[in-house]
């Protein structure tokens, strides 16, 4: 039932339906659907959105570990890997609800990123400290009749209201350029990384699967892979996956 789930909700999100709000109707209509005519089984909107949470906390969890240095993802058996039992205990040590994912089994990772990774992209910082910012208060004027200070005072008021004004053009720039996408940086395409082991010479599919699993994580790997001659890389591959423990 969850590759059927996953599949409508990586279908929608591909056609752009999941709005700031979240998903659109029409999209748990379609799911529901699926599942009946795939699963046979009939589920409610309610019991889609309880999994779709299931989903959405095995994302931050593992996307979390695997931002770290020593962790990579296996492909074939759907979970976690790491460079040792050390590496894991240290993580664990500051991150205490993720230990029940040393081992667990975890299918259809690569729809739920496809799913969830925008949304922990973008769900802080929403709004700036200049967007939030309260707008200041008029200055009250006092009438003093027959003060020869008074167009003085008056003076002063327009220059501190022209002050504020001015305040408040560079402080809706500044929130302007916070809001600039920022740069990437370089990526390589999964497909590039799997044509490249693809002509690797009597690479056998399970070890290639799981380089696949720890490339596509790490560019720098990627990059040194491509550095060594083509007679190199088969071997290359195969002690860094006998390194980690694949």
């Amino acid at each position: 039932m969850d590759k059927v789930l996953l599949d409508v909700f990586v279908e929608h999100h591909n056609r752009g339906d999941q709005g700031q709000n979240g998903w659109k109707p029409h999209v748990y209509t379609a799911a529901i659907k699926a599942i009946h005519d795939k699963c046979g089984l009939h589920v409610t909107k309610e019991k889609i959105c309880s999994r779709m949470k299931t989903f959405d906390k095995h994302y931050a969890t593992i996307s979390k570990v695997l931002s770290q240095s020593g962790f990579g993802w296996d492909w074939v058996n759907n979970k976690l890997l790491m460079d040792s039992d050390d590496v894991w205990n240290k993580y664990v040590q500051a991150n205490r609800k993720a230990a029940c994912y040393k081992n667990k089994e975890v299918k259809n990772w690569e729809a739920i990123c496809t799913i969830y990774s925008k949304d922990h992209a973008t769900g802080e910082g929403a709004m700036t400290g200049a967007e939030t910012e309260a707008q200041p208060t008029e200055p009250d004027v006092v009438a003093v009749e027959d003060s020869p200070e008074m167009p003085q005072k008056r003076q002063r008021t327009g220059d501190a209201i022209l002050c504020m004004l001015g305040d408040m053009k560079c402080s809706f720039q500044d929130a302007l350029k916070s809001l600039e996408p920022l740069e990437l940086p370089k990526v390589t395409p999964p497909l590039e990384i799997l044509a490249a082991l693809e002509k690797i010479p009597e690479l056998a599919r399970s070890d290639m699967l799981r380089a696949y699993g720890k490339l596509i994580l790490s560019e720098r790997l990627f990059q040194a892979l491509m550095e060594l001659p083509m007679d190199f890389r088969k071997e290359w591959l195969l002690t860094l996956n006998e390194k980690n423990n694949i």
